[in-house]
């Protein structure tokens, strides 16, 4: 019985009595569709309080990762450090060295050719060597893609408002674009290429017609894709309207991310400043070919474990800054979510920064190096199979390697989420999410992939008008000529990596609602009424409707 009071007091801050056959279960709930059948309560005392947010104090989690996170880091500016005072500043003076017979190693000379002055051209020189065609390209590419960047700002602002006011009305407009608008593009680049005496003549006829049908062939697929899925339409319509709800009341998320972001690339300058300066560690050594010596540079010994370390800082510092940011959104929408008012709570952002930088710094270090890891083998897997596609060996590896990172993503999803909610750890949120969420018959994988395929589809819709519109702006404002695609094109990548910047976020918020809703169906409390009448409608787990068919037999 100590025992058990020991484990009741350590959840005792955010649990409430559960099912024993599991660990942390919620009461049972009366309510059929509120609910699922639980397990009987009475056949063990061990119980735990019920899941909610933590608005109280939270204790430092995964601290070991903390401090490898930090080693590695200080690691990484100590040795850059360390390069910058120790470089040898002889680097690139290859030429200022020979070969010494006397002492065999390389001497460099006292006296060595300088540049005469007047080498390089002047500076009206040089920019005479500019054309002036190309001075007007540059000049209307960079205001172009100013403007774009600048109007992106209010641009994302109106897709949100459009889509929590008018999202049926924005899907189904936006539906036949998918297919218009590419089928369009085909059409036009064929024709245009096939008038042009040059593209026609780089590009033969069979050719044209091979990536024409290829094209048409991918239209295909992508309206056999929106068929297949049509029954889910009007669900995936409710989720995002209610996705878009929620991000419109935490609007400052738009600064905070973004700052974020802007941190990882000022963070990043110095790392790449100091891999700069760590190949100026060395010295010049001779070298012999064909009975003649030269003078050859010759890095230090540690410069490319140095390299390694930096690089590896490097990619967990970028999965780290990716978490943080799914942690900051899933804590300022779970207050939202959980609290009783219409209105947000207030520095519910702050504190959720708070958090990410303080009590879980070390969870998000866990999540970040698990991504990171992940990434990394699945390129390698994918790098080795595109190298050496043939052996049984190879496909053996491949299949073992992709089974454990799926592993790998399953255990992932959702448990940022869960712990910027409760602020446990990595591995005890894990395995409470996957709790959570199979006693609630809801699936630890599917939440509503559609959504994420209509929310990419707007924003090619949406971002290819406004290409069009710049390309024909250019057309009559300038006299850029073909150069104006070129223009128009890059202009439509930019806003397009904004935009799904936008929809990542929309997704995260997504995922955030879902898993608190299944808190909510836990408890069997209701905090979002309009949540709960359009969650309600999402499939059950593929892993419990098994499970349901004994169970209604047995009751």
């Amino acid at each position: 019985m100590a025992a058990d009071d020991g484990d009741s007091s350590k959840f005792a801050a955010i649990y409430d009595s559960s099912s024993p056959s599991h660990p942390l279960l919620s009461k049972p709930s009366t309510s059929a569709l509120g609910s699922p059948r639980r397990s009987d309560p009475e056949s063990d005392p061990t119980q735990f309080l019920q899941i909610s947010y933590n608005f109280g104090p939270r204790p430092f989690k995964d601290i070991p990762f903390l401090l490898l996170f930090d080693l590695l880091v200080l690691s990484t500016f100590g040795f850059g450090i360390f390069s910058i005072f120790h470089r040898n500043i002889d680097y690139g003076s290859a030429s200022s060295f020979t070969y010494d017979f006397t002492s065999s190693s390389c001497v460099k000379n006292s006296t060595f050719a300088k540049i005469p002055h007047g080498y390089w051209p002047s500076s009206s020189a040089m920019y005479g060597m500019v054309s002036s065609s190309d001075s007007v390209f540059e000049k209307n590419l960079i205001w172009t893609l100013v403007v774009t960047f600048v109007l992106s700002v209010p641009f994302c602002f109106t897709v949100l408002l459009l889509l929590k006011h008018y999202t049926k009305q924005i899907v189904y407009a936006c539906l036949p674009l998918f297919v218009l608008f590419p089928i369009f593009f085909n059409v036009y680049w064929f024709v245009a290429c096939t008038l042009s005496s040059s593209c026609s003549h780089a590009l033969p006829l069979a050719y044209r017609i091979l990536v024409l049908v290829f094209v048409f062939l991918i239209i295909g697929i992508i309206v056999w894709i929106i068929v297949a899925n049509w029954h889910r339409i009007e669900l995936t319509i409710q989720i995002i309207g209610v996705a878009s709800d929620a991000l419109s009341k935490n609007l400052k998320l738009f600064v905070v991310l973004p700052l974020l972001t802007l941190g990882l690339v000022v963070y990043y300058a110095p790392i790449v400043v100091f891999l700069v300066f760590a190949r100026f560690n060395g010295k010049f050594v001779p070298r012999e070919l064909d009975n003649d010596y030269f003078c050859e540079w010759k890095e230090d010994s540690w410069v490319p474990a140095y390299y390694a370390l930096a690089i590896l800082t490097m990619l967990w510092s970028l999965a780290v800054m990716v978490e943080m940011q799914v942690y900051v959104i899933s804590g300022a929408i779970a207050q939202w979510y959980f609290s009783k008012e219409d209105s947000t709570p207030k520095k519910c952002i702050r504190s959720s920064l708070r958090n990410a930088f303080g009590q879980s710094f070390g969870t998000i270090c866990v999540s970040g190096l698990l991504i990171c890891i992940v990434r990394v083998v699945r390129a390698i897997v994918d790098n080795a199979r595109e190298e050496n596609p043939q052996g049984i060996v190879n496909l053996v590896l491949r299949c073992c390697a992709n089974a454990l990172l799926g592993a790998l993503d399953y255990l992932n999803k959702f448990t940022i989420n869960f712990a910027a909610i409760t602020g446990e750890a990595y591995c005890t949120s894990a395995k409470m999410t996957y709790e959570l969420l199979r006693r609630n018959l809801l699936s630890a994988v599917f939440v509503e992939t559609v959504s994420t395929r209509i929310l990419t589809g707007i924003v090619f819709v949406l971002s290819a008008a406004y290409a069009v519109a710049t390309w024909a702006v250019l057309r009559g404002v300038s006299n850029l000529g073909i150069d104006s695609y070129l223009v128009a094109i890059l202009a439509w990548l930019l806003l397009i990596v904004i935009l799904a910047f936008f929809v990542h976020v929309l997704d995260d918020v997504i995922d955030t609602i879902y898993v608190c809703y299944a808190i909510d169906r836990d408890k069997g409390d209701v905090c979002k009424q309009e949540v709960h009448e359009v969650y309600v409608h999402l499939p059950i787990s593929r892993s419990t409707r098994s499970s349901l068919i004994p169970n209604a037999l047995n009751a």
